[in-house]
């Protein structure tokens, strides 16, 4: 929902989704065109500048989205840094770092920090609806513009059943106790798998009811500028793969 609310919030709102797919694009590029760690890493302060000073990002609410991602990263580097040595027999030795294994590290989250730092730029500016018309014009397939259509709008739908719930809980004192707190989780997750169930097949009876004749369309917003945004786009996408690859 965060990501949601950014994309919808953000200055760059209305500029057009295929330039600020294309800075993407050039972001992504330039992070894995440089072969030093500080140009991936100044190509990703880059980008995380735009994305915070241009289009107006709050802080908090980037570090929030980005949390999981570069959790996830830090345990990824973190098996690359480390050498595990065996004896002969396959028993444990010792698990030590190496200079190897740490240059190794600094290049390959160098590189995700950037490509990271370019994907967090697209969805917290672009709201998914225009992203999915943006796939329809470069012909993905229909069937995974389905997919991904009904998967946004079962996030939604499990949302407000949480919310729902909870208040329901919290105005009858579910949560006054660990004892309370720890039975209305569970009476949570039983009616969550019971309505999240209900309404997913409600959503199948409905695609069934159309014959699931043709794809499903949104109306979708004009761009005035989208010329000119897409032109300052690939020309700001192709200032960072020329930065990266002096910097290299």
């Amino acid at each position: 929902m965060l990501i949601e609310q950014s994309a919808y919030a953000n200055r760059w709102r209305h500029v057009a989704p295929a330039a600020k797919a294309l800075f993407a694009l050039g972001g992504f590029i330039a992070a894995f065109a440089a072969r030093q760690p500080l140009a991936a890493m100044v190509v990703a302060g880059l980008i995380v500048s735009v994305t915070l000073a241009g289009a107006k990002v709050p802080v908090g609410r980037y570090l929030r989205v980005a949390a999981p991602a570069l959790f996830f990263l830090g345990i990824s580097c973190l098996s690359l840094a480390f050498s595990l040595n065996l004896d002969n027999d396959g028993q444990f030795q010792s698990l030590h770092p190496t200079p190897a294994g740490l240059q190794k590290v600094a290049e390959v989250g160098a590189r995700s920090l950037g490509a990271l730092a370019a994907l967090l730029f697209l969805v917290l500016t672009t709201p998914l609806i225009d992203l999915i018309a943006l796939l329809r014009r470069l012909k993905t397939p229909e069937v995974l513009l389905e997919i991904m259509v009904l998967c946004y709008r079962m996030l939604f739908v499990f949302s407000a059943a949480v919310h729902d719930t909870v208040t329901a809980q919290s105005a009858r004192l579910g949560y006054a106790t660990s004892r309370l707190a720890l039975r209305s989780l569970g009476g949570l997750a039983a009616n969550l798998t019971v309505q999240i169930w209900q309404r997913a097949h409600d959503l199948h009876v409905a695609a069934q009811a159309r014959n699931n004749d043709g794809p499903l369309r949104f109306l979708e917003p004009t761009f005035a500028n989208a010329g000119l945004d897409s032109i300052l786009a690939a020309a700001s996408g192709g200032l960072l793969i020329a930065l990266a690859v002096v910097l290299s």
